[in-house]
């Protein structure tokens, strides 16, 4: 409980009448923090905090490294510039030592604020003054994490920048005959570029590394630290990020293993127009982003670069690629669904050179100027063509059927129109490709006069729907004919269900193996919707190892 004299001790609010000082004492949290817990985390609410004992620390992320920005001490306040921005916090707040602290709700700052205009300019004054340090420190020049040379047209370099793209970890990419490139060599060796070279900040050399080598050396956790866990979450889409925090803020032991980077599919959208709380929209890779810090924040385990080559029902073992395993009390399937390919002559040697499943949002800078094509009728496939509008000469959009609206959301119909270098191509398909070392043209078929005609094209991306590949599942998780996982209901249906109990809502034919998101067989397919799904499988989690430790109560 506060006290007047512990108020009145804190310069900004000296000043303030006996009766203000007491309403503040009486209304104002009176926060106790342990060393390392925080205030306030970086996006938090506005609100201001006053220290009345001990140290906190700012702290900021920057392309994902933790960064100190400086430190409260007794007396200080925290908190004026999200006040007078009517922004969340630019940066976290937490304790180095046993600290207090105080906090006052942006309403409360503003009653206070009323009464002494003292008080007001002090908070204005001083949110002047670290806006303009947040300026400086903007102002820095950031330097890449890697700077990585290679060809355009080389798989494993566009793999590399896939995947440093997707973690967002910063990078600079050079092509080897440029200027720049020779800059990057001077004073040292070049090597015969057989494959990219990465050169990380410490000055390390890497050439043509491994996907897994390079996310080592960057900090990226690609092994499990724990000997057992209470749930291993297999995919790190939006449901499978959604049960991981869930899980790690419920004191459930986590661990996630991606093989790629976290977000999946959702990961890529350019923009997410329709999530709720996000009134402006808000892109794949930001949510991916900021579920993940939240995850690990809450203490769940993020493995990337490792694919589940199979598991054991039984024992809620997973075998990773390589000699890792993961024990766990029970598992998550959250491993979403691949996008569906074309069988198309010549299609699968371009891959990854002007031919592209999916998109992700760093791929639209390298078609500058270009004419590129998507085939598809979806959101994905809206998203998509708005974001390369901005970089494109001209985005075709190819689609089978005899209208958009029948698959796309009307929100982006409406926005496809109003852009001038944006075409809609109904009742069309692609039927060749053409290049020798990377796309250069594709053949177009238009079904309504039956004609084929040939476009030069700088990019060619497809989204043409998607799979559930769950082949390597064992034949105790039961799955429809299309390769969807059941779960609940539809699994006692298929007869796959031989145990006293009933399975619960997401609980696969295996007891204690669940699934959620588009790996699930469900009519809807959505981001909301898997993250539901996520949060919503811990809850059956927490059913099954409660009901399981009585069992084994029981037995013993």
């Amino acid at each position: 409980m506060l006290t007047i004299d512990e108020v009145g001790a804190i310069p900004l609010f000296s000043g303030l009448p006996a009766g203000e000082l007491e309403r503040l004492a009486r209304t104002a949290a009176d926060l106790h923090l342990s060393a390392g817990e925080f205030a306030v985390h970086e996006g938090g609410e506005a609100a201001l905090f006053a220290v009345l004992a001990g140290r906190i620390e700012v702290v900021k992320i920057f392309d994902g490294i933790e960064r100190t920005l400086g430190w409260r001490l007794p007396g200080t306040i925290f908190g004026e510039v999200p006040i007078a921005l009517g922004s969340g916090f630019p940066g976290g707040y937490r304790a180095t030592e046993p600290s207090r602290v105080m906090r006052l709700e942006v309403q409360q700052y503003y009653s206070i604020a009323a009464v002494s205009k003292d008080v007001a300019q002090k908070v204005s004054a001083l949110a002047r003054e670290r806006m303009g340090g947040l300026q400086s420190i903007t102002a820095e020049p950031q330097k890449p994490r890697v700077t990585l040379v290679g060809h355009r047209w080389d798989t494993a370099c566009a793999e590399l920048r896939r995947f440093l793209a997707r973690n967002q970890i910063s990078f600079t990419w050079l092509l080897p005959d440029t200027s720049d490139a020779e800059a990057f060599w001077s004073g040292m060796g070049r090597p015969a570029l057989d494959g990219p070279v990465a050169r990380l900040t410490d000055g390390e050399i890497m050439e043509n590394p491994a996907v897994r080598d390079l996310a080592m050396r960057l900090g990226l956790q690609t092994r499990p630290r724990g000997a057992e866990y209470d749930v291993a979450i297999i995919g790190g889409g939006p449901a499978g990020l959604a049960a991981a925090v869930y899980g790690a803020s419920e004191g459930l032991r986590t661990i996630v293993v991606e093989r790629e980077a976290p977000g999946g599919q959702a990961g890529t959208s350019s923009r997410i127009e329709n999530y709720l709380g996000f009134p402006s929209g808000i892109s794949g890779d930001e949510l991916a982003s900021r579920a993940l810090q939240q995850a690990r924040r809450l203490g769940a385990e993020i493995l990337v670069t490792r694919s589940v080559a199979g598991i054991d029902p039984a024992t809620h073992q997973l075998f990773l690629d390589g000699t890792d395993a993961v024990r766990a009390r029970s598992l998550i399937l959250a491993t979403g669904v691949t996008w569906r390919r074309l069988a198309i002559d010549g299609f699968d040697r371009l891959i990854g050179k002007g031919v592209y499943y999916g998109a992700a949002r760093s791929e639209a800078s390298t078609t500058h100027g270009l004419d590129v094509f998507l085939i598809g009728a979806g959101n994905s496939a809206g998203q998509a063509a708005l974001h390369f509008s901005g970089h494109a000469r001209s985005v075709t959009l190819l689609v089978r059927g005899p209208a958009l609206a029948d698959s796309m959301s009307h929100y982006l119909i409406e926005q496809l129109r109003a852009k001038s270098n944006v075409k809609v191509q109904l009742r069309s398909e692609v039927q060749a490709v053409h290049g020798e070392t990377h796309l250069t043209a594709i053949d177009i078929l238009d079904k309504a006069g039956n004609e084929v005609s040939r476009h030069d094209c700088g990019g060619l991306f497809v989204f043409i729907g998607a799979n559930a590949e769950t082949e390597w599942l064992p034949a105790d998780v039961v799955r429809d004919a299309r390769g969807y996982v059941l779960t609940g209901d539809d699994v006692k249906k298929a007869g796959g269900w031989s145990h006293d109990r009933d399975p619960y809502l997401l609980e696969t034919s295996a007891p204690g193996v669940f699934a959620c998101g588009d790996v699930r067989l469900s009519p809807v397919k959505r981001v909301a919707s898997a993250v539901g799904d996520g949060s919503m499988a811990i809850a059956f989690v927490h059913q099954y190892l409660a009901n399981e430790g009585k069992a084994h109560r029981s037995r013993s």
